[in-house]
C-alpha cells in the first residue's frame, strides 16, 4: 500500500518531446488571440496543459492538450495526419475528439456542438480529461470577463449569451456523466457564471424598475404643478 501510495506521487516524465509541441502549437497559432482579445491564444493551450497535468495526465495527454484547437484552427485534416506522424496515434486521437470543425469556413455553430456533445459520449476517458481541461478554462476565462465587462462579452460568441450559456451547462452536465478531477471544477465555475447573469439580470430589473417609478413620480409632480398654476 505504502509502495502504490510513493508510486502515485511520481511526476510524469516530461521532455524533448513536450518542448517539441509547444514549439509546434507556437508556430501554428502564432499571431491568433483569444476571441476578440489581444491575449495571445497560446496562453490558453498553456493553461490547459498545466491543468491536465495538474489531473494526473502523462507527457502525451499534455501534448495533446497543447494541440487540442490545432486542427480546427490550423489547417484541417492535414494537420491531424501531420500530428499523428509527429506526435503518435494517441496524441492524434485526443485531438480528433477535441476537435469539433475540419473545414474552413466552419458548419453552423449549433450544428457543430449538438454534433460535439453527441461524440463526446462516447470519447474515451483521456480525450474526455483534455476536452474538460479546455472547456474548464473556457468558462474560467468567460467568468472573470463577464465580471469585469458585463454583457458585452457575449458578442464575442457565436453563440451569444443564450447560446453559450446552453452548451457549457450541456458541457458540464455529459462530463458529471463520467466524472474525473476536473469535472467537478467545471461544475462549480459553470453554476458560478449562471449565477452572476442571473444575479445581473436582477439588478438590471430593479434598476428599470426603479427608474420607472421616478418617472413616474416625476410625473405626477409635473401635473400637479400645472394645475396649481392655472
Amino acid at each position: 500500500m505504502k509502495a502504490e501510495k510513493r508510486k502515485s506521487l511520481q511526476p510524469p516524465t516530461l521532455g524533448r518531446r513536450l518542448q517539441h509541441a509547444f514549439r509546434y502549437a507556437a508556430d501554428k497559432h502564432e499571431g491568433q488571440t483569444r476571441k476578440r482579445t489581444a491575449v495571445p491564444y497560446l496562453s490558453h493551450l498553456m493553461a490547459v496543459a498545466g491543468l491536465v497535468l495538474e489531473a494526473g495526465g502523462d507527457e502525451e495527454m499534455a501534448i495533446a492538450a497543447l494541440l487540442h484547437d490545432v486542427v480546427e484552427d490550423c489547417g484541417g485534416m492535414p494537420t491531424l495526419r501531420e500530428v499523428r506522424r509527429l506526435f503518435g496515434g494517441r496524441v492524434a486521437k485526443i485531438v480528433d475528439g477535441c476537435t469539433d470543425a475540419y473545414t474552413e469556413p466552419k458548419p453552423e455553430w449549433l450544428q457543430r456542438k449538438k454534433e460535439y456533445l453527441s461524440e463526446l459520449k462516447h470519447a474515451d476517458a483521456e480525450t474526455r480529461l483534455v476536452s474538460a481541461a479546455d472547456k474548464l478554462h473556457n468558462v474560467r476565462t468567460i467568468l472573470a470577463d463577464y465580471r469585469q465587462q458585463g454583457e458585452v462579452v457575449w458578442e464575442r460568441f457565436s453563440g451569444k449569451k443564450d447560446g453559450t450559456l446552453w452548451y457549457y451547462r450541456a458541457l458540464s452536465d455529459e462530463y458529471q456523466r463520467i466524472p474525473n478531477r476536473l469535472t467537478r471544477e467545471l461544475e462549480i465555475v459553470v453554476v458560478e457564471l449562471e449565477e452572476a447573469v442571473a444575479m445581473r439580470a436582477r439588478r438590471s430589473k430593479r434598476l428599470e424598475k426603479n427608474v420607472g417609478k421616478r418617472s413616474a413620480t416625476t410625473s405626477r409632480k409635473h401635473k400637479t404643478a400645472d394645475n396649481s398654476g392655472r
